[in-house]
């Protein structure tokens, strides 16, 4: 990518990232021509190539783009420097919730970015998604209270089981060919509650 793509003006900028995410969203990297992607943001192939060198580079930007866009939505919502752990990750999955809302095909591509197995760029997206989740994982351990939960716990350990938990249910989710919003929203507040029940200090 060069500098020609950030001297369009915004709303050409905003109509190539979506394009890029509507066609990644509903294919797999390698089948998703960068013709289409240029079709639906109503430029040319060759100009989108003006703007990024190759579909891979185009790809991670916007995959970068989403944990930007992820962070600043967190980060507004306060969900880093909370002493509750929970609090802090119910004001996440809110924040997340939105996220998906306000943008339906970024989100949707996120988790088929995740799970992408094309060996041209599945390596570079785990190593940034690893990278961001530390990130986020640290801020949230920041300021937490230890006591909020039952003596002895392994807070390390709690916190590794439910991240594999969830990223269990996305991939499950990805399996059924339906991300279901709605649903998905449902079934984290469930399990927040049992997460809640087992590793939360009773009053």
């Amino acid at each position: 990518m060069n500098e020609r793509f950030f001297s369009l003006p915004a709303e050409k900028q905003q109509a190539i990232i979506n394009a890029g995410y509507r066609v990644f969203s509903q294919n797999s990297y390698k089948n998703s021509p960068m013709s289409e992607i240029a079709d639906a943001a109503g430029i040319s192939k060759s100009l989108l190539f003006h703007y990024f060198h190759n579909k891979k580079e185009l790809y991670l930007f916007l995959w970068d783009n989403c944990a930007q866009i992820t962070i600043a939505y967190l980060t507004e919502c306060g969900c880093y420097g909370q002493k509750d752990l929970f609090e802090s990750m119910e004001k996440g999955m809110r924040a997340k919730m939105e996220i998906i809302h306000r943008y339906p095909d970024m989100a949707n591509f996120t988790i088929k970015a995740f799970y992408e197995k094309d060996p041209e760029i599945s390596a570079a997206v785990q190593e940034s998604y690893h990278k961001y989740f530390n990130l986020k994982a640290d801020k949230t351990r920041i300021n937490m209270d230890p006591n909020q939960f039952i003596p002895g716990l392994d807070i390390p350990m709690m916190y590794r089981e439910m991240y594999f938990a969830s990223e269990g249910y996305l991939w499950e989710m990805v399996q059924r060919g339906n991300v279901d919003i709605e649903q998905m929203e449902k079934d984290f507040s469930k399990l927040m509650n049992f997460w809640k029940s087992i590793y939360l200090r009773k009053e």
